[in-house]
């Protein structure tokens, strides 16, 4: 339950920062409490929407709103300005668009009678739901009077409930945060250190400061499966043949899945009558290289008319039923053989492992699994296992590990392919050279020296980090990565992006903060490692004989015409671009060319070395490197933006009115800018989140309407507007734009007979006709 408070306080402006621009000029905005504070709570309500679980439930109950609408109000009277503006329930993107609405009221609610009204509210909602995890959030500036007479009662029912409260303070002091407010008021000093005093006397309370909240609800976090238990059955032996020299155990297993959702497809079939039976694709494909004649030989089929068929070496076995009969299985695990440990090529495993143990009510199974991963266990060896999910599934093969713990002896079951799923491939060896009479090479320039093998040796060693971590209780360092602390950036970057753009009304003036330090944490190596490695580095390019090889310029062809190459071509990655080059003539100093192309340029190569010599006014390759250089968004030149325009349409989603005049300018476009105006103008006003642009779309449906009156598009504009109303009505529509719209009156109604006359137009449509339907 999120308790949020809505008096008049709230709506106190503030000053926030915003990440730095382009040019590294520092930003801020003003935006009040409020908004600054719903940010946590729509966070937090889009963390539960990402993860899409079913029991990630929450409702809202605001105090201090202009009316009075809670549950123990309509029971028992009292309990004013507390109302529950979103019911308990899976959050969604409507859940969002209701908390972008509030607005600050004129009245003060207090923040007790919200508490006890959602005790109340979530109490009945769980009655049923014993094991949920209940939790109640307040988010107050701590500026309303409140009655605290009487909470050590609210304290004992909430702990025998087992709630959880969290009350985030608008800029409440916090001394590890650390912020202290300056000139607080007398009534939020009382009232903050009564949250301190309320949270301390619960089993699981806590008092936080809005910043420091919104910074952590930034940091990044692994999202956490939980596994599956389901009941299964371990077999040792033939149980039909041989019942007396066979064990058959009931087990558990359980399983970390994760689900993802599949984009739906649609599939066009199309049979290629050019291709005779037996003829191989790239016989085929010998003729003309024209797409065009190759589409004319397609011809399309209906799914029905195909069968389903499956690739058997150069050909395809037909397969009407759409699979082969299955194999009589039977649910369990059937253990085939054992095998030493020592022969298990880890390389070949897939999938993920998962659990197994004997039934934990059965004595009697735990004692029976128990002996046999013990006597796995003592010999060192591993169980090949046939595998099937329940009766008449297709098996899978793996194989078993045991594992023995304090308290309960189990198995590790993963999945392993089959001999016709590995490929295996041969390569040439990197380090045993031998000629074309069969002897093999000693001294060659693939092949490394003592002196470069050592200087190699020193370079790896001086990158060890493993010891530049910060330094222990015990003064000893620490490892400086560890990857329980080490996150994808890719990943939670992104997520931070679609939380941020999901919470914020406006992206272009409210952009997207810098990356959590946590994220950052392990971007850049160490400046000690650095530092470390660059006489290694030095000692490398000597040995190796390291040199910058030059650009190398084509030679003109006698018709003069000279080989273009891309800007970078050949270049180091962390190269330096070098300056262009006036020497020689001007066409060849312009024009690079790869070295195919230039194998008569003359080579400038030491007559002793078996590489190239480094030049020694080449700085080194860490130098050139930028300490602490993050590609952030802030630092880089902001993409295009995407027109939003669809394949067929000259009225984009993005900027719809810039697009229609532009279109209105060009002349001879009038109908289809008016019907692809309709069309976007629909498709955004009933998407999520569409209340951020409804002053733009009704400035659209303005200029639309003038340009059919003018344009004679009349029967258009009436048909646009009928279907709008229809949509907008509907249960999934959008009633509160159709509300505005209807504000505007007889500038968006329909357009009538006498109205289109005096321009010299037609409407079927009567004055009383369009003022109804408006």
């Amino acid at each position: 339950m999120f308790l949020i408070d809505v008096s008049p306080s709230m709506g106190t402006l503030r000053s926030v920062e915003l990440p730095p621009t382009p040019n590294g000029e520092q930003r801020t905005t003003e935006i009040t409490n409020l908004e600054w504070a719903l940010q946590f709570v729509k966070l937090k309500i889009q963390e539960m929407i990402f993860n899409g679980r079913k029991t990630d439930q929450c409702g809202v109950i605001l105090f201090g709103s202009e009316e009075t609408d809670n549950i123990i109000h309509e029971k028992n009277g009292g309990y004013q300005h507390v109302s529950e503006y979103i019911p308990i329930a899976q959050p969604n993107s409507t859940t969002l668009a209701k908390l972008d609405a509030l607005q600050p009221s004129e009245n003060s609610g207090d923040p007790i009678d919200a508490l006890i009204v959602g005790i109340e509210t979530q109490d009945i909602y769980l009655n049923k739901k014993r094991t949920w995890t209940r939790k109640i959030v307040i988010v107050t500036d701590g500026q309303s009077p409140m009655e605290i007479e009487d909470w050590e009662a609210t304290v004992k029912k909430m702990n025998g409930l087992a709630i959880s409260l969290t009350v985030i303070g608008v800029d409440f002091d916090d001394d590890e945060f650390p912020f202290h407010e300056e000139d607080k008021s007398t009534i939020k000093l009382e009232n903050e250190a009564f949250y301190h005093k309320l949270t301390s006397a619960l089993d699981d309370g806590l008092v936080g400061t809005c910043a420091f909240a919104l910074q952590e609800i930034a940091r990044p976090d692994m999202k956490h499966t939980k596994s599956a238990l389901m009941g299964t059955v371990l077999r040792l032996g033939d149980i039909d043949v041989r019942p007396e020299e066979a064990i058959e155990i009931l087990s558990m297993r359980r399983e970390d899945t994760t689900v993802f959702a599949q984009l739906k497809m649609r599939s066009e079939y199309y049979i290629d009558r050019s291709t005779q039976d037996g003829e191989e694709q790239d016989k085929m494909d010998m003729g003309s290289d024209d797409e065009e004649d190759k589409d004319k030989n397609l011809e399309m089929v209906q799914k029905e008319q195909l069968i389903r068929g499956f690739k058997y070496g150069s050909t395809y076995a037909p397969c009407p039923d759409g699979q082969f009969p299955r194999l009589n299985t039977r649910k369990g695990i059937d253990i085939c053989g054992f095998f030493h440990a020592k022969n298990f090529r880890r390389e070949l495993a897939m999938g993920e492992v998962q659990y197994l143990w004997a039934d934990p009510g059965a004595p009697q199974q735990q004692v029976a699994l128990s002996s046999i991963v013990q006597a796995m266990y003592e010999k060192g060896v591993l169980a090949i296992a046939r595998w099937v999910s329940k009766d008449g599934m297709d098996p899978k093969m793996g194989v078993l590990e045991a594992r023995v713990d304090t308290n309960i002896d189990f198995l590790l079951w993963v999945q392993m392919p089959f001999a016709d799923d590995i490929r295996k491939y041969t390569f040439a060896s990197l380090d045993n050279l031998v000629s074309k009479n069969g002897e093999s090479v000693t001294k060659h320039p693939y092949l490394p020296t003592e002196d470069q093998l050592e200087a190699m040796d020193k370079f790896i060693d001086s990158m060890d980090i493993m010891d530049s971590g910060e330094k222990d209780d015990e003064g000893k360092p620490v490892p400086w990565y560890d990857t329980r602390q080490s996150y994808n950036p890719a990943i939670h970057r992104t997520k931070q992006a679609l939380f941020h753009s999901a919470v914020v009304n406006d992206i272009a003036s409210n952009p997207l903060p810098p990356p959590h330090p946590e994220l950052r944490k392990y971007i850049n190596p160490p400046r000690w490692a650095l530092k470390a490695s660059k006489d290694a580095i030095r000692e490398c390019k000597e040995v190796f004989k390291i040199k910058d090889v030059p650009k190398k310029t084509a030679k003109a062809r006698k018709d003069g015409h000279v080989r273009a190459s891309d800007e970078d071509e050949d270049m180091l990655l962390l190269d330096k671009k070098p300056a262009a080059s006036h020497k020689g003539k001007e066409h060849a100093s312009q024009v690079p060319v790869s070295p195919k192309l230039a194998r008569s340029a003359k080579k400038s190569v030491a007559p002793d070395s078996e590489t190239e010599e480094e030049s020694d006014q080449e700085p080194l390759l860490l130098e050139k490197r930028p300490f602490n250089a993050l590609p952030t968004p802030e630092r880089s030149m902001s993409p295009d933006v995407d027109p939003g325009r669809a394949p067929g349409r000259i009225i984009g989603s993005t900027y719809p009115l810039r697009d229609f005049k532009t279109n209105l300018a060009q002349g001879d476009v009038v109908t289809k800018a008016v019907e692809d105006m309709g069309v976007i103008i629909k498709e955004v006003v009933l998407r999520p989140f569409a209340s951020r642009r409804h002053k733009e779309m009704i400035e659209c449906m303005i200029a639309m309407r003038d340009t059919s009156l003018k344009e004679d598009e009349i029967d258009a504009w009436n048909a646009f507007l009928r279907d709008m109303k229809e949509s907008c009505l509907k249960e999934a529509g959008n009633s509160e734009f159709w509300q505005e719209v209807q504000k505007l009156g007889r500038s968006l109604s329909l357009i009538s007979e006498p109205e289109a006359k005096k321009l010299g137009g037609h409407s079927e449509f009567s004055e009383s006709a369009s003022e109804a339907v408006s």
